[in-house]
């Protein structure tokens, strides 16, 4: 079974999309992690009753971000979308965020936010501005509620355009 972590990402800068790789699903309270070493989707957590995945969560492949795990990606989707799931979306934004370990340890901990690319429901959401403050809002609150039942602290340094996402995942690039 090929390892997830270096299928290719083919990020398009110009059209503004790359391929992720779901490991929750939205709506989910069960958190799972990809296992590179037996090629599937691990239990990590659950979540308390009441908190759930606002959107599916997954990583760009073939990227490694500064806290040693591949990119982190939000997906705006019409329909739920299932754990290990390959889809290409497009980039709407990117909430830049510094996080702190229990330890101490600080590092980047970025969350970029997409939709697929082929949906009918979020054809016209192009960008951040087109979800709403209330909508970015609720997913920082959600990350720094889920951080900090962890005992980790999730700081948001600036929430930012496609174009810094893209130059992201440049970036963290194999």
């Amino acid at each position: 079974m090929p390892d997830l972590l270096l299928h290719p990402h083919a990020l398009d800068q110009a059209a503004r999309t790359v391929r992720a790789i779901v490991e929750t699903p939205a709506g989910s309270r069960a958190k799972y992690d990809y296992d590179a070493e037996s090629g599937l989707f691990a239990l990590h957590g659950v979540l308390p009753a009441g908190m759930a995945f606002p959107l599916a969560f997954g990583f760009v492949p073939n990227t490694l971000a500064e806290d040693g795990d591949p990119v982190d990606i939000l997906i705006l989707a019409d329909e739920a979308l299932p754990v290990g799931c390959l889809a290409v979306v497009t980039l709407l934004g990117v909430i830049e965020a510094v996080q702190t370990e229990r330890d101490g340890r600080t590092n980047r901990n970025d969350r970029l936010i997409a939709r697929i690319t082929a949906s009918r429901m979020y054809a016209d959401v192009h960008d951040l501005d087109c979800l709403g403050e209330a909508m970015v809002r609720e997913l920082t609150r959600f990350f720094e509620t889920y951080n900090d039942l962890k005992g980790k602290n999730f700081e948001v340094k600036a929430v930012s355009d496609p174009a810094r996402a893209c130059a992201l995942i440049a970036q963290a690039s194999r």
